[in-house]
């Protein structure tokens, strides 16, 4: 009999009063720091104004949440926040009347990506800068953090994946007693995959490659991924049981092609040749 990894994390760390600190929380919060800090040594040695990416960050951080959790209650669960539009952007439910606090349970990627893109565009106009030069640097640092918030779902025991005899699987305890694909772990090992990738490219030739060029790459090698790893995903809803391609990898086609129209509109820097 094989020896699966048996997983019973309580998703919380700590709870003061109903509101409760849980590992997700903490690994989304130190995904964005790690990122911010890798991005600024790049400002650094670009020798760009530092509170311009204080700004960046405040508007990627609010882009992310709101793009994630309207993503994930228009995509997934509409039927249920359609009748109740203030759930979407409070995190509290109505429960025989009143409401508790429930945290945003609920976030969608494909949605993120909605809404960094959407926050950068404003960023972009109001501070005056080339947005494509802005979206290929957070296309370093975004790759990271989904990495973080993937292993924060594996705390939450949550996006499992489907069952499976491989000797790596996990047996959720808080969902059933079957083994399955860590699935969040797959993803969260290309991610950091990606980030890599991104990060090492870009330390070797900056922009030369072009402004657009990273942001592409991001969408492109974020997106298949996500695609083929949905296959030892379980469906997040009922919906999706009757459908060929899940509504993640219906979402994820767009990216990949949004990808492969930045790296192909992307034009190289030309170096100055002295003569």
């Amino acid at each position: 009999m094989l020896n699966y990894i048996h997983w019973n994390i309580d998703p919380e760390i700590t709870k003061i009063g109903s509101i409760a600190i849980r590992y997700y929380s903490l690994l989304f919060v130190s995904g964005l720091l790690v990122s911010f800090y890798i991005l600024k040594t790049f400002y650094k040695k670009e020798q760009l104004d530092l509170e311009l990416l204080d700004k960046l960050f405040i508007y990627m951080g609010v882009g992310t949440i709101l793009g994630a959790r309207i993503g994930h209650c228009v995509f997934y669960e509409w039927f249920y926040f359609k009748n109740h539009l203030l759930e979407i952007i409070i995190p509290f439910q109505e429960v025989d009347g009143s409401y508790i606090f429930t945290g945003f349970r609920g976030l969608a990627s494909h949605g993120a990506g909605i809404g960094i893109i959407s926050s950068v565009i404003l960023y972009a106009y109001l501070n005056k800068q080339n947005f494509l030069s802005v979206l290929d640097k957070m296309a370093i640092a975004t790759p990271l953090i989904g990495a973080f918030i993937r292993v924060g779902n594996l705390m939450n025991s949550e996006i499992i994946g489907k069952t499976t005899q491989v000797s790596w699987a996990f047996v959720f305890e808080q969902v059933d007693p079957l083994p399955r694909h860590p699935s969040q772990l797959y993803e969260a090992f290309a991610y950091l995959l990606i980030f890599l990738i991104i990060y090492l490219l870009y330390r070797s030739y900056g922009q030369n490659k072009g402004s657009g060029w990273y942001a592409g790459l991001f969408l492109v090698l974020t997106f298949i991924a996500r695609f083929l790893i949905e296959f030892v995903k379980e469906n997040q809803e009922a919906f999706e049981q009757d459908m060929h391609l899940n509504m993640g990898q219906w979402l994820s086609i767009p990216y990949i092609l949004i990808g492969v129209f930045l790296i192909i509109w992307s034009k190289p820097k030309q170096k100055t040749i002295n003569n």
